[in-house]
């Protein structure tokens, strides 16, 4: 039995009359006929009450339609599901993000973007250090990943700047240079500093160090940290300052205090999506598609 039986059979059923049903299904009538005799000799059961000029369904006949409706029905569902996962359409996609990229003000609005364009993909979220989402791109543990630094040093990854964002000084708020208008990297200099973890956030770690060297700064750091929430805690707590991105200015606003940076003392931070070279699936090209173009629409609209 083939599907196309059930289907002749669904047709005869409907319209009561193997002519109308050769007509609807656009094949010859005798075949029909004959393959609807075929069918109820492999069941061994005779569907039709037959008359001079018209079909009509016994008791059998009508139990079997309900089956061949929801078998016909199964066998599109799964045709259609499977070309739209093959369109990147339906699928499950995990995302990774690190904890200061979550905090970025973009990055809601191009999820947001994404399930709008594809409502019926399972969209998911992993957020962990930098080294540990890249690693399970590597691993397609997950699918792409927001971070603060690029991947040309990955062989198998590649990535898309989306944004850029600029660096600020998070101050206890009754430190001396809390009511600072900005903060230059010389004033920094002999102050209480709280850093990342390089593993843990290379990308500002290694611009910050950076421009400390090219200004002669050299920070006294105090605590070392594996999360950018972490430091922002710790200043809270009075226990140094740090330098983070302006999306994190969110957190603790009653007892941080945030000033810029004077102009050029850090360049502005990346935020890239990052994705392996290989991205077979049309899921992930559609999320990367839609991130770009999300991302290029919102720069140009006011914050």
């Amino acid at each position: 039995m083939e599907l196309r039986h059930l289907r002749y059979f669904v047709a005869v059923a409907e319209e009561g009359s193997v002519t109308r049903a050769a007509e609807r299904l656009g094949i010859q009538q005798p075949p029909l006929g004959l393959q609807i005799r075929a069918l109820e000799d492999e069941l061994g059961v005779q569907l039709f009450d037959r008359q001079p000029k018209r079909l009509s369904l016994n008791a059998a006949g009508v139990v079997f339609l309900e089956r061949a409706r929801q078998v016909l029905g199964v066998a599109e569902e799964a045709v259609e599901h499977v070309r739209r996962f093959d369109q990147g359409e339906r699928g499950r996609l995990t995302v990774g993000f690190t904890s200061s990229a979550s905090l970025h003000h973009l990055t809601p609005h191009l999820l947001r973007a994404f399930r709008q364009a594809y409502p019926l993909v399972r969209l998911e979220v992993d957020e962990s250090e930098t080294y540990g989402l890249i690693l399970a791109l590597e691993q397609r543990r997950i699918d792409a990943a927001f971070l603060h630094i690029g991947t040309e040093g990955f062989a198998g990854l590649a990535s898309t700047v989306l944004a850029q964002e600029d660096m600020v000084v998070a101050i206890p708020s009754d430190h001396p240079l809390a009511p600072a208008p900005a903060v230059t990297l010389p004033m920094l200099s002999g102050q209480d500093l709280v850093v990342y973890r390089r593993p843990d956030g290379p990308g500002m770690f290694d611009g910050i160090m950076r421009a400390f060297a090219a200004a002669g700064v050299i920070p006294r750091v105090t605590d070392v940290v594996h999360r950018l929430i972490a430091a922002i805690n710790l200043v809270a707590a009075g226990r140094g300052l740090t330098l983070v991105p302006a999306s994190i200015q969110v957190l603790h606003p009653q007892a941080v205090t945030y000033r810029p940076l004077a102009p050029g003392a850090l360049p502005p931070l990346p935020l890239y999506l990052a994705y392996r070279r290989d991205a077979g699936l049309a899921l992930v090209r559609n999320f990367i598609a839609v991130t770009g173009r999300a991302a290029a629409a919102r720069a140009t609209l006011p914050r």
